[in-house]
C-alpha cells in the first residue's frame, strides 16, 4: 500500500498544540489579543470595553500575561481578529474548506463568538474543545473572535486543584488560573476528517488496536487506511471499510513482533523510549485521500505483581518526584521549551517518574514525556466540596481527560483524586466511598490497561496499588516504618502515618506499596510564609535532611517505589529539590546518587 506524503508526528513542530493527531497546516492564535474583566452578569460581547491587552495563553493572573491582576475576577474576556492570512496558514483550501478553532483549556466556564454569532459553550477548565467556525466566517475578510470565561473564585464544587479559594495564597495553595491557559489555533478539513485517535498495544498477541472517531458525511466506500513504521522500516498496516459509521476499529499486527527473541527491541521503556510513527488515511469511495494525519504511539504494558509495579511484565521500581508544573512568571501555562525543560530536569536528578500533582497537564508535556522517557501518573484538579455538582463536573472532566490522554505511554498510572479531597468524609460515608469506586471503575471502563489509584495517600476503595503519604522528618523512623514486608503490611492494615486509615472500604489482597509522598524539607530563606513540612536551617543541614529522608526509603525492601515532594518550590510552599526559578538546592549529581539508592 502506497501511503501519500503526511506529517510525521515525531519530526512535528515541537509546539503543536495536539501530538498525536497532527496534520501539515495549522496556525497558532497566541500572542496579544484585547482583554477585559467585567461582572459576571455582563454576558454579551456588545455590552465590553476592550480596555486591555493580554498575552494568550498566559492566564491574567500571571505576570507574562501582560495583566498580572492576582485578586477575584470576575467574567474575562478576549478578542482578536482572524484574517485571511491565518485561514491561509492554517491550511484554507478548496479541498479543506472547514475551519476549526481549538481551545486546548479554558478555566471553567467558557462561551466562544465568532462575528457576533455563538459557536461553542464549554465547562471544564482543564479539557479541550471544538468550535467549528464555517458557516458564519467570511473567508476573504476580518473575523472577529471573542471567548469570555468565568471561574468563580470561591465555588468549591469545580475541580479547583491548588487553586486558592483565598484572595491570597497560603499555605500549599497558589494563586488562580482564570480563562485561556492552553494554545488556541485553528486548523482546516475537508468535509470528512479524523476528529480523534486512540492506540491500543496488545504486546503479547504483537498487534496493535486503532479507534478512529471521524465527522462529516460518510460516502458508503469510505475506508480508513493505518501504516506503522520504525525508522521508515514498514511494521505493519491495514484498511478498513468505515461502512458509513464515524466510529472506525482498525486491527494491525506487527509480524516482526512475534519473534520473541526481538520483541523486547521495540518495547517502550524509559531508558529507550522507543515511538513508532502512525500514519492514517481516509479515502472516498474513489480511493482518493480526503485527510492525512500523522500520529505516533508506544509498544509497552503496565500492570502489577504481588510486590511490585510492572513495565512489559517485568518488576520496575518507580523512582518519582511530585511535580506541581507551576511557575513565578506563567502560573499553570507553559511554552513548549518550558515543558521540555521540565522533564530533562526530572530525568537529570535521577527520577524516572513525575507525579503530575492536583492538574492535568498540557498534551506537549506528555509529548516530551514519551521522546524523552519519563513514566507519569496522571492525575486531575479535585473539587473540594462534595455534592451533586462537584461529582458531575469531575466525573465530565475526568472522562474527557482519560479519553484525551490514554494513547500516550508514558502514563503507567491514573490517580483521580487524591488525600480524599472532595471526599473528606470518606471512612464512613457510604456515598463518598461508592463515588470513589465508581471513578475508579469509570477510568478501567475508559482504560483497561493501567493501575488506578482510587485516592493517593490514604483511605482507598478499589486501588491497583496501596499508596502511602508520610512526611515523617525522623530517617530512622521511616527506615524502621517501611523496613520489610511485615512493617509495612500492619500498617496498612491500620491507621497511617497521617491518623487516617489506608483503607475505605478496600477489598482484601495483596498489592504492591508505595510511598508516594514524603520529604518536603523546605531551606529556610527568611520569609515569614515560607512552607514545608519541616525545615533545614541552612544548604547543608538540607542537603544532610534530604539524604537521610531518600536513603531510608531506598533502603526499604518492601516498598514497590516512592514519590518525593517535591520537584520544585511553588509560591510559599519552598519544599523543592529546586528553587521555583528552577536552580538546584543541592548538586544534581548528589540528588541523582540519593534518588537512585546511592549514598
Amino acid at each position: 500500500m502506497t501511503m501519500p506524503e503526511l506529517p510525521d508526528a515525531l519530526a512535528q513542530d515541537p509546539t503543536h498544540p495536539r501530538p498525536q493527531l497532527v496534520r501539515h497546516h495549522w496556525q497558532d492564535l497566541g500572542g496579544e489579543w484585547d482583554f477585559a474583566v467585567t461582572d459576571v452578569r455582563v454576558t454579551s460581547p456588545s455590552d465590553v470595553t476592550f480596555d486591555r491587552r493580554i498575552v494568550v495563553p498566559f492566564p491574567p493572573e500571571s505576570p507574562a500575561s501582560g495583566v498580572h491582576e492576582t485578586g477575584f475576577l470576575g467574567a474575562v474576556w478576549y478578542r482578536r481578529t482572524v484574517d485571511r492570512e491565518d485561514l491561509e496558514r492554517a491550511g484554507l483550501s478548496e479541498s479543506r474548506d472547514r475551519v476549526l478553532l481549538h481551545l486546548g483549556a479554558v478555566d471553567h466556564a467558557a462561551r466562544v463568538w465568532l462575528n457576533g454569532q455563538l459557536v461553542a459553550t464549554h465547562v471544564g477548565g482543564q479539557t479541550p474543545f471544538t468550535a467549528d467556525l464555517t458557516d458564519v466566517l467570511d473567508v476573504h475578510g476580518d473575523n472577529v473572535l471573542v471567548v469570555r470565561a468565568v471561574d468563580p473564585p470561591q465555588d468549591v464544587s469545580v475541580p479547583r486543584g491548588k487553586q486558592d479559594w483565598l484572595e491570597q495564597p497560603h499555605v500549599i495553595w497558589y494563586h488562580r488560573t482564570t480563562g485561556i491557559w492552553q494554545p488556541v489555533w485553528l486548523e482546516c478539513v475537508g468535509d470528512v476528517a479524523v476528529a480523534a485517535l486512540t492506540w491500543t498495544a496488545d504486546v503479547p498477541t504483537a498487534t496493535v488496536s486503532l479507534d478512529v472517531r471521524l465527522t462529516g458525511h460518510l460516502e458508503p466506500g469510505a475506508r480508513v487506511r493505518a501504516a506503522l513504521r520504525h525508522e521508515g522500516v514498514l511494521l505493519a498496516e491495514a484498511s478498513v471499510s468505515t461502512l458509513g459509521d464515524p466510529d472506525v476499529g482498525i486491527r494491525l499486527v506487527l509480524p516482526r513482533q512475534r519473534n520473541g527473541q526481538q520483541h523486547e527491541d521495540l518495547l517502550w521503556i524509559p531508558e529507550h523510549p522507543t515511538l513508532l510513527d502512525a500514519a492514517v488515511v481516509v479515502e472516498d469511495a474513489q480511493g482518493s485521500a480526503v485527510d492525512l494525519v500523522g500520529s505516533y504511539l508506544g509498544l509497552r504494558t503496565t500492570g502489577v505483581g504481588d510486590d511490585h509495579f510492572l513495565l512489559n511484565d517485568r518488576p520496575l521500581v518507580v523512582r518519582a518526584v511530585l511535580a506541581q508544573n507551576y511557575w513565578p512568571e506563567t502560573h499553570l501555562a507553559a511554552t513548549d521549551a518550558m515543558l521540555r525543560r521540565e522533564v530533562e530536569l526530572i530525568l537529570s536528578l535521577g527520577f524516572n517518574t513525575a507525579r503530575v500533582h492536583q492538574k492535568a497537564e498540557d498534551p506537549r508535556f506528555l509529548y516530551w514525556a514519551d521522546r524523552l522517557g519519563l513514566m507519569v501518573w496522571a492525575e486531575t484538579a479535585n473539587a473540594y466540596a462534595f455534592d451533586a455538582r462537584a461529582v458531575r463536573h469531575l466525573v465530565t472532566e475526568w472522562t474527557d481527560l482519560v479519553v484525551r490522554d490514554r494513547s500516550h505511554p508514558s502514563i503507567v498510572t491514573w490517580v483521580p483524586l487524591n488525600e480524599s479531597w472532595g471526599v473528606q468524609h470518606i471512612s464512613h460515608d457510604p456515598r463518598q466511598q461508592a463515588y470513589s469506586r465508581s471513578l475508579a471503575d469509570l477510568t478501567r471502563a475508559l482504560d483497561g490497561t493501567r493501575p488506578v489509584v482510587s485516592n493517593d495517600g490514604w483511605e482507598h476503595t478499589s486501588s491497583d496499588l496501596w499508596t502511602v503519604h508520610d512526611y515523617e522528618s525522623d530517617p530512622g523512623v521511616l527506615a524502621k516504618r517501611y523496613a520489610d514486608r511485615g512493617a509495612v503490611d500492619a500498617l496498612v492494615a491500620g491507621v497511617g502515618p497521617a491518623g487516617r486509615r489506608l483503607s475505605a472500604g478496600q477489598p482484601a489482597g495483596r498489592r504492591p506499596v508505595l510511598l508516594t509522598e514524603f520529604g518536603g524539607v523546605s531551606l529556610a530563606a527568611g520569609g515569614s510564609e515560607d512552607w514545608g513540612y519541616s525545615t533545614a536551617s541552612d544548604a547543608e543541614a538540607l542537603e544532610d535532611q534530604v539524604g537521610g529522608i531518600l536513603r531510608a526509603v531506598t533502603s526499604s525492601r518492601a516498598l514497590a517505589g516512592f514519590c518525593y515532594t517535591q520537584l520544585t518550590d511553588t509560591g510559599q510552599e519552598t519544599n523543592g529539590l529546586l528553587t521555583a526559578g528552577r536552580e538546584p538546592k543541592i548538586p544534581v549529581e548528589r540528588v541523582r546518587r540519593l534518588v537512585r539508592g546511592g549514598s
